[in-house]
C-alpha cells in the first residue's frame, strides 16, 4: 500500500501544474492571423479599432469582473435525502486567496452576501491565503462567520505552501473545525448528516477511508475536498454530494472554447454542477485568486438540499 501511494505521489509531481486549452491556443493563433490580415488591408482605422477592443477587454478582465462577486443559490435534489435534512442550507466559501489584489475586499463582500442568506452550515473549501503575509488577515475574515450547525474547513495547496500550521491555529481559535481526513455527525430534525473532509490532493495526504473511519450510523454523506478530481473515488465510497473549489473555473472562459487553463487535480471537473455516478458534485469558481477573469466571475454559493420522490433530481 505504501508503495502504491508513493508511486501515485511521484507520478502526480511529474504532471504539469497548469494545463492550457489547445482550443484557446488555436483560437489565439487564428485570431492573431485574422487581425493581422484585417489591419493590413483595412489600414489604420481597423488597427485602431482592434487595439481599442483589446484594451477594453483587458481592462474588464483585470479590473471589473474580478471584483464582481456573485451569490449563487443552488437547489440540489436527492431521492434518498432523509426528511429531517430536507431544506438544509449550506454556504460555501472557496479559494479566498488572501494576498491577491481584490481578495480581502471580495472576501468581505462574499461573507456579507452569505450572512444575508443565513446558511445553517458554512464550509470553507481550501486556499484561504495566497501569501504568507496575508495570514494575518484571516482573523478579521473568520470572525464574521456564523452558522447554527458550525463552520468547517479543508485545506488547499496554497494553504500548505504559505503556512498550514499558522492557519490551523487561527481556524481553531475562531471555532472553525478543520476536517483533515475526519468527519462530524450533524443531527437535524431527527436525521443524521455525515460531513467529512479530506486533506489536499496536491500537497497533503487525502484518505477517504480514514475520513469515514469509525463513523456512527448516519443517513446522508457530504464531502468537502479542495480538489474536485477526487470525485470518482468519493462516489465509489458512497458519498451523496461533494463540494470543491481549486479550479477558479479556468479564470477565462468563452462559449465554444471552455476554460483557458486548469490546475493539476482539477482537469476532470472544471466548474459548476456534475453528476458522478449517484453522487452530485459542485465545483466553485472561488472568491479570490489571480485578478484575471472573463466570463467567470467570482462566486459564493448557497446550497439548499431537497428531497424528491423520483430518480431525476437536479439543481
Amino acid at each position: 500500500m505504501t508503495t502504491t501511494l508513493s508511486s501515485a505521489r511521484t507520478k502526480s509531481k511529474q504532471q504539469p501544474r497548469l494545463r492550457y486549452s489547445l482550443r484557446w491556443i488555436g483560437a489565439g493563433l487564428a485570431g492573431s492571423m485574422l487581425a493581422g490580415i484585417a489591419s493590413f488591408y483595412g489600414g489604420l482605422p481597423i488597427a485602431m479599432t482592434l487595439a481599442g477592443a483589446g484594451v477594453v477587454s483587458a481592462g474588464y478582465a483585470l479590473a471589473i469582473e474580478p471584483r464582481r462577486v456573485q451569490l449563487n443559490i443552488h437547489e440540489l435534489r436527492f431521492p434518498n435525502l432523509p426528511v429531517g435534512l430536507d431544506g438544509l442550507t449550506i454556504g460555501q466559501l472557496s479559494d479566498l486567496h488572501l494576498g491577491h489584489r481584490y481578495s480581502l475586499t471580495n472576501a468581505h463582500q462574499a461573507i456579507e452576501q452569505l450572512r444575508s442568506a443565513q446558511p445553517e452550515i458554512i464550509v470553507l473549501t481550501g486556499d484561504l491565503v495566497h501569501r504568507r503575509s496575508a495570514i494575518s488577515h484571516l482573523p478579521e475574515v473568520l470572525k464574521r462567520l456564523q452558522a447554527p450547525f458550525g463552520i468547517y474547513a479543508v485545506p488547499g495547496n496554497h494553504d500548505y505552501w504559505e503556512g498550514m500550521p499558522y492557519i490551523t491555529t487561527i481556524l481553531r481559535d475562531h471555532n472553525v473545525q478543520l476536517l483533515l481526513n475526519r468527519h462530524r455527525i450533524i443531527e437535524r430534525n431527527g436525521a443524521r448528516l455525515l460531513l467529512a473532509g479530506v486533506d489536499d490532493h496536491w500537497d497533503g495526504r487525502p484518505d477517504l477511508k480514514l475520513a469515514l473511519g469509525g463513523a456512527t450510523e448516519h443517513d446522508f454523506r457530504l464531502l468537502l475536498a479542495h480538489c474536485p478530481d477526487i470525485a470518482d473515488e468519493a462516489a465509489a465510497a458512497g458519498f451523496d454530494v461533494q463540494l470543491s473549489g481549486h479550479t477558479h473555473g479556468g479564470h477565462v472562459r468563452f462559449p465554444g472554447l471552455g476554460p483557458l487553463c486548469l490546475p493539476r487535480h482539477g482537469w476532470c471537473y472544471d466548474m459548476g454542477h456534475f453528476r458522478v455516478g449517484r453522487m452530485q458534485l459542485f465545483v466553485s469558481r472561488g472568491v479570490g485568486g489571480l485578478p484575471l477573469r472573463f466570463g467567470c466571475p467570482p462566486e459564493v454559493s448557497l446550497f439548499r438540499l431537497r428531497r424528491v420522490v423520483d430518480e431525476t433530481g437536479d439543481e
